[in-house]
């Protein structure tokens, strides 16, 4: 029996997998999705096309090590990221009251977006990664195009520093 579920769990995680969409990459249009963020609001990503550089970061679990740092290392360049045009948000399939708690136990102050069963994920094509949802980051620029792209499962703080690296040198 243990067998058997080992075999099916394997079977569904293949299935998901396959059902994802290519991986984008630079040069890619971003989907336009809308989901529910931190506080019960909808965010509609068609809104900010034109409006704001989107980094959009993609992690496993609110409250786990790698995803606490690498939320707290936006938050830390939170001023950097605002005064460079940009907009951060952050994703998984957590809940809303996870994400509400996960923002203020940390003080986040950007977006942090439900999406269940995660469409949104799958849109983008990030792909798990040792049975966890995987750790992505996407700039999006103002045209809806993917300028950058980085993924780096277990090191979360770097994903902030190199976005924000890359925001900066392109624009000078």
């Amino acid at each position: 029996m243990k067998n058997f579920l080992l075999i099916s769990a394997f079977f569904a995680l293949t299935i998901s997998q396959s059902q994802a969409q290519k991986h984008l990459a630079v040069g890619d249009a971003a989907p336009t999705f809308s989901l529910t963020d931190q506080d019960g609001k909808t965010f509609n990503m068609a809104d900010h096309i034109g409006k704001d550089i989107l980094v959009i970061y993609f992690y496993p679990k609110d409250e786990s090590m790698v995803c606490t740092k690498e939320a707290c290392g936006f938050r830390d360049s939170f001023d950097a990221f605002t005064k460079a045009g940009a907009k951060v948000i952050g994703i998984n399939s957590g809940t809303v009251a996870s994400h509400k708690a996960f923002a203020e136990h940390y003080k986040l102050p950007f977006t942090v977006l439900s999406d269940p069963g995660n469409k949104v994920y799958n849109m983008f094509g990030v792909k798990t990664k040792m049975f966890f949802s995987g750790r992505e980051t996407f700039v999006v620029d103002l045209k809806g195009k993917i300028v950058y792209q980085h993924e780096a499962m277990m090191q979360g703080k770097q994903h902030a520093d190199d976005a924000l690296a890359f925001i900066k040198a392109a624009k000078k």
